[in-house]
């Protein structure tokens, strides 16, 4: 690979993910459209990966892994079957009409309903009463969960370990909210009403009449479990309860209750308040009605929901963090520079953000975890979290968050 050559670049990194989604989609793991808008939504990309493998061109996409593949031997430089069957089928991409999706003419863009195009996952399914909820948590996501639900017109219940908490998540939303009214976004009327929806509690039995439980806590299974257990004897039937995790299987969090199907995840993405996606995650007994309701509140709510299983990663790690791993595995490798391979990912895709930019944003330590578990889920040494990505989080280099990462702030 040249050095300052941005397509070998971007190919290098684009193409494997572009595969892993590939595959996602064959599995049945989530939708096309699920794929395509937790990446858009989640991540902040132009276009999802699936519709980006339309425009590459489907035939074009297989060639070049395949070329990657008997250069490298990775198993995931291999392509996806369904990228065989689909130009088999002539479904190339946009070029043919028809690719992963199907447009209103050969070379067109606009996208046209066919028999893959899901229909409205709360639509004609029972949905529960959801009218006022809790959320257990007084950390970043906690506040700007509680907020998401403020605004949209839902009293909440705030659970934190003391008043103090308690009291600094009311002081963090008061705060959010004067900068909307300062900024015309909000009138101080609506400022004053959200606001006062919030109320809050150091017992977690002020949870007992809620119909929706969502927990925001420590990523840590055994205070995870601990709480659900709790929650299981305190909250009424038919509350549901969610949790936000991004990493603890939520079956896990089931099987210490009496009722999961009322469990279910509902992955939010930081800040809760300005992101617009939420994985809706289930498990095998997580019962239809409680994913419908989960949907309608999103809808509710103003965000985008995707839906698949419980499985580490969900959709947009699982298809993230492998890609920021391989950016520097390939910087290591002497083939590009730091500052190469993100110019190259912004301006030849539009990212908002190259790979090491956002892996200082995320937080190295918290991407190194990510990385581990995916390694874990799939068994997969290709997953193995680079050598200097551990030598950083060793050394305390996290990202922005401590002045230093992959660059110094």
């Amino acid at each position: 690979m040249a050095t300052n050559d941005p397509a070998s670049i971007t190919d290098a990194l684009i193409h494997p993910y572009l595969n892993h989604a590939a595959s996602m989609y064959e599995e049945k793991y989530a939708t096309r459209e699920d794929i395509d808008n937790g990446m858009r939504f989640g991540c902040g990309l132009p276009v999802g990966p699936l519709a980006l493998a339309d425009r590459i061109g489907i035939d074009v996409l297989r060639d070049a892994l395949a070329e990657r593949h008997a250069q490298t031997g990775d198993p995931l430089h291999a392509p996806n079957p369904v990228l065989e069957r689909l130009v088999a089928e002539g479904r190339t991409g946009q070029q043919a009409g028809r690719g992963f999706y199907t447009y209103a003419a050969a070379g067109s863009d606009e996208v046209v309903p066919d028999d893959e195009t899901p229909t409205d996952a709360a639509a004609g399914a029972d949905v529960r009463t959801v009218e006022t909820v809790g959320v257990v948590g007084s950390g970043t996501m906690a506040t700007g969960i509680v907020e998401v639900f403020a605004k949209a017109g839902f009293p909440v219940v705030v659970i934190a370990r003391s008043q103090e908490k308690v009291d600094g998540v009311r002081a963090k939303i008061e705060k959010n909210l004067g900068k909307a009214v300062a900024k015309g976004r909000m009138e101080q009327a609506a400022a004053d009403e959200t606001l006062a929806r919030v109320t809050g509690a150091t017992e977690r039995e002020a949870l007992a009449d809620v119909d929706l439980v969502v927990e925001a806590i420590a990523e840590q299974l055994d205070l995870k479990t601990e709480l659900y257990r709790d929650l299981d004897r305190i909250c009424k039937d038919g509350a549901i309860l969610a949790t936000t995790t991004s990493s603890l299987p939520i079956k896990d969090l089931a099987a210490v209750t009496q009722r999961p199907q009322d469990v279910i995840g509902m992955h939010f993405f930081n800040p809760a308040p300005v992101m617009k996606l939420v994985e809706v995650i289930h498990t095998d007994e997580t019962g239809e009605d409680v994913k419908a309701t989960v949907h309608d509140l999103c809808r509710r709510t103003k965000k985008v929901a995707v839906s698949c299983a419980d499985r580490s990663g969900f959709i947009v790690n699982a298809l993230l963090f492998p890609y920021l791993n391989d950016a520097i595995l390939l910087v290591d490798s002497g083939a590009a520079t730091q500052d190469e391979v993100d110019e190259a990912i912004t301006s030849t895709y539009g990212y908002p953000m190259g790979p090491f930019a956002l892996l200082d944003v995320v937080g190295l330590d918290v991407s190194l975890a990510i990385q581990e578990e995916l390694k874990t889920e799939f068994e997969y040494e290709g997953f193995e979290p680079a050598p200097r990505l551990r030598e950083l989080v060793a050394a305390g280099h996290l990202g922005r968050k401590t002045g230093q990462g992959f660059k110094t702030y």
